[in-house]
């Protein structure tokens, strides 16, 4: 079994490199082609069962690639940031880059948001929950910070080892010896030309 990760296309706030949380902004026009330039692939895979972030970004990459009946998943959502919310990545680093630095490797929580430890419980509890319903390979829509998540509980990466995956793209863990506690990294940051290390989630 899979469990397929596919980010969401390039937002307009992606293009700003702002924080987005659970914050919306609509894909991009190169975001739209993103989703669009993966579908392919997605039809190669042929995943048995498709759900998505509730997020506007999430869904209307989960359209775009053909899945507009993806279950949505509250608890798939991004990372809350709180009062960072918004904010702009290099208006952080160049004000609090101390701050900023510490928040990526899960050390910092902005006040009103979410730490590390709490995103990926919710992120693994979520994940264990629909793998566990059996069916088939699962395909999950959802947003960077949920790639990373993944990544930490299951390959036991820590964030600051964990560079961001391009939006459109697929991450894919392969569970086909049946041992939940041990996946093999598939596939990161497929589809994607180059890394796109600046772009903010």
């Amino acid at each position: 079994m899979r469990r397929i990760l596919l980010r969401h296309g390039e937002t307009l706030w992606n293009t700003q490199k702002r924080l987005q949380g659970h914050d919306d902004s609509p894909l991009s026009e190169r975001g739209v082609a993103q989703a669009q330039a993966i579908a392919p692939s997605l039809r190669t895979l042929a995943p048995a069962r498709v759900i998505s972030s509730d997020l506007g970004r999430a869904r209307q990459t989960a359209l775009l690639v053909g899945y507009g009946d993806a279950v949505l998943e509250p608890r798939l959502r991004e990372l809350d940031m709180g009062a960072w919310t918004g904010r702009a990545k290099d208006e952080l680093i160049a004000s609090q880059l101390d701050d900023y630095a510490a928040w990526r490797a899960g050390r910092l929580t902005p006040a009103g948001g979410e730490s590390w430890q709490q995103f990926t419980t919710r992120i693994r509890d979520a994940l264990a929950d629909w793998v566990g319903r059996g069916g088939g390979d699962l395909l999950a829509i959802v947003h960077s910070g949920v790639v990373r998540a993944a990544c930490n509980v299951l390959l036991g990466l820590a964030p600051h080892q964990i560079l961001p995956v391009t939006p459109g793209t697929l991450t894919i863990f392969d569970f086909a010896d049946g041992n939940a506690a041990a996946p093999r990294l598939e596939a990161y940051n497929l589809g994607a030309f180059t890394p796109d290390l600046d772009v903010a989630d």
